[in-house]
């Protein structure tokens, strides 16, 4: 069979994890040119199809660039080790889902954020009423096994008290859940089923922000 292997590829997303697992150990532009194809087949396409059938309940999606930005850090490997997929709900928030070596995991909030939205998101924090939304809405996700994420800073920010009672919610520069999709998901429909519910799940986290965040869009609209 002039080499050819007889085993089948496995389906989404195991394949596209399968080729995570080998860039870790070929993260070079020679073994990426060989592979390309492949990467297209089991990782890319695959989930511009996903998206596409989330995107009448959702919106758009975007899919990032395999390409890592080696202009910054230590590490020069030239190739991400995961694919993410992103719809923007305001600037700066939205919904994630991620296919990487772990295979596919979701989420959403919000991600780098500029000046104005991240000094709404700290005024709505101190709010009593949005910031204990906010509290309830957290607590109640990662019980149900979502992990909070996102950058914090080290103490509290310029303005505020080390001693109000949401100061990790106010250290956050960046907010976010996520949680691991596990290997039951097996094929496109399959994905495409679990991350609508997993996004419906976490709606209320994204709506929180994007309704903090399209207060600053209306004011900079009427400035």
């Amino acid at each position: 069979m002039d080499g050819m292997s007889l085993t089948p590829e496995p389906p989404f997303p195991e394949a596209g994890a399968l080729f995570y697992q080998e860039l870790t150990l070929h993260n070079e532009r020679p073994w990426w040119r060989e592979n390309k194809d492949r990467w297209e087949r089991t990782v890319r396409e695959p989930l511009e199809r996903i998206m596409a059938a989330l995107a009448p309940e959702f919106g758009e999606a975007k899919l990032f660039r395999p390409y890592r930005d080696l202009r910054y850090g230590k590490d020069k490997t030239p190739y991400k080790m995961h694919q993410g997929a992103y719809v923007e709900t305001m600037p700066a928030a939205g919904w994630y889902a991620e296919l990487g070596v772990g295979g596919l995991s979701c989420g959403g909030g919000f991600y780098n954020a500029r000046p104005r939205e991240l000094a709404a998101y700290r005024k709505a924090v101190t709010n009593a009423a949005r910031g204990h939304e906010l509290e309830v809405i957290l607590e109640g996700l990662t019980a149900d096994g979502w992990e909070v994420r996102g950058d914090t800073l080290l103490t509290a920010p310029r303005g505020y008290e080390q001693s109000h009672p949401r100061i990790a919610l106010l250290r956050h520069t960046n907010l976010s859940v996520r949680r691991a999709i596990g290997p039951e998901v097996t094929g496109e429909d399959s994905a495409i089923e679990r991350i609508a519910a997993d996004w419906r799940e976490i709606e209320p986290l994204v709506a929180w922000v994007s309704d903090e965040f399209e207060k600053v869009a209306r004011t900079e609209e009427s400035a």
